[in-house]
C-alpha cells in the first residue's frame, strides 16, 4: 500500500548490546496511524528491549526512532511521552487502595488556583474521567470504589484509559491479555480496536497468537534479537507464525511468507 506520509514511528537499525551479549541487533519497523502491529517472538528474543527502547527507558548503541518524520533524543521516558509515546506495562502500575480516578490522575492531578487553596480539584478530573472512560467505551459502574474491586478486564481497561489521557499518537501495550479470561479477553481486544479507530498508532506484544491473528494488522517476529519475518493480515497461517518465532523456518520460507500480500492487497 502506497502512503503519503511518514510513518508515525519509525525505528531505524536499532543495535543494543550488554556487554558482549547482543539484546537487538539492526532492528527495523514501523507503524502508521490508525494501525495494530504485534510484536512476537520467545523468551529472550528481544520484545521487552525493544519496547523499553521506544519508551525511552533504554538508549540504543546504534540507530535511532523517528515519530512523524522528526529524530527524537530519547534520554528518557520524560522524552518519548513528549513525543506522544505512551506504554502499558504488564504489571499495569495501579494502586489497588485508589479508585479509578485516582488511578487516572495518579502523578498527574489536577488542583484548583493558589488563591483557593491549591486543592485537588476533584470535580475536573471525575469530568475528564468520564470523557475518557467513554471515549474508549469503557463501562466501570463506580468510579470512586478502590480498584483492587474491578476485574481483571476493568483494571486494564483503566489502566490503557490512563495512558491516552495526555492524547499520544502511539500506544505501546505489553502482554494487555495475559491472565484474561475469555469475556475480559474480548474486552480488551475491542478496546485496542478503539484505540486504532481513533487514529493511534499501537503496538501489542503478546504471547496469544489468536489476539494477534483477530487485532493485527501486521505482526514483526522477532528471534534472538534479530527480526526475522514481518507479515501482514490474512498473509501467514498460525503454523507458520510459530515455526518463524521458534527457528523452524528456513530465512527462504520466512522472506517468501513476508512477500504475501495482505487481505487489503487480494480484496483491492
Amino acid at each position: 500500500m502506497e502512503r503519503n506520509e511518514p510513518p508515525i514511528l519509525d525505528v531505524r537499525n536499532i543495535s543494543i548490546r550488554f556487554g558482549g551479549v547482543a539484546a537487538l541487533t539492526n532492528v527495523s519497523m514501523t507503524v502508521w496511524p490508525g494501525e495494530v502491529v504485534a510484536l512476537v517472538g520467545d523468551n529472550g528474543a528481544g520484545k521487552s528491549t525493544l519496547v523499553k527502547t521506544i519508551s525511552g527507558i533504554q538508549s540504543p548503541d546504534e540507530g535511532e526512532i523517528r515519530v512523524s518524520g522528526q529524530t527524537l533524543a530519547m534520554k528518557g521516558p520524560h522524552e518519548a511521552n513528549a513525543a506522544g509515546i505512551q506504554t502499558v506495562y504488564q504489571d499495569l502500575a495501579l494502586c489497588d487502595n485508589l479508585d479509578t480516578v485516582q488511578n487516572l490522575f495518579l502523578g498527574r492531578e489536577l488542583y484548583h488556583p493558589w488563591y483557593k487553596g491549591r486543592r485537588l480539584n476533584r470535580a475536573k478530573m471525575e469530568a475528564r474521567a468520564k470523557e475518557v472512560l467513554a471515549s474508549l467505551d469503557v463501562k466501570i459502574r463506580d468510579t470512586n470504589v478502590p480498584s483492587v474491586s474491578l476485574s481483571g478486564g476493568q483494571r486494564q481497561s483503566v489502566a490503557i484509559c490512563r495512558s491516552i489521557l495526555t492524547d499520544p499518537r502511539v500506544v505501546l501495550l505489553d502482554e494487555p491479555t495475559a491472565a484474561l479470561g475469555v469475556a475480559q479477553r474480548k474486552q480488551v481486544l475491542n478496546l485496542i480496536e478503539r484505540l486504532r479507530s481513533q487514529g493511534r498508532a499501537v503496538i501489542v506484544i503478546s504471547h496469544d497468537l489468536g489476539d494477534v491473528q483477530q487485532v493485527a494488522d501486521r505482526v514483526v517476529v522477532l528471534r534472538l534479537g534479530h527480526k526475522v519475518a514481518e507479515v501482514s493480515r490474512g498473509a501467514y497461517t498460525r503454523e507458520e507464525l510459530v515455526s518463524a518465532i521458534t527457528g523452524m523456518m528456513s530465512n527462504e520460507e520466512m522472506s517468501a511468507m513476508s512477500r504475501k500480500p495482505s487481505e487489503g492487497d487480494l480484496h483491492a
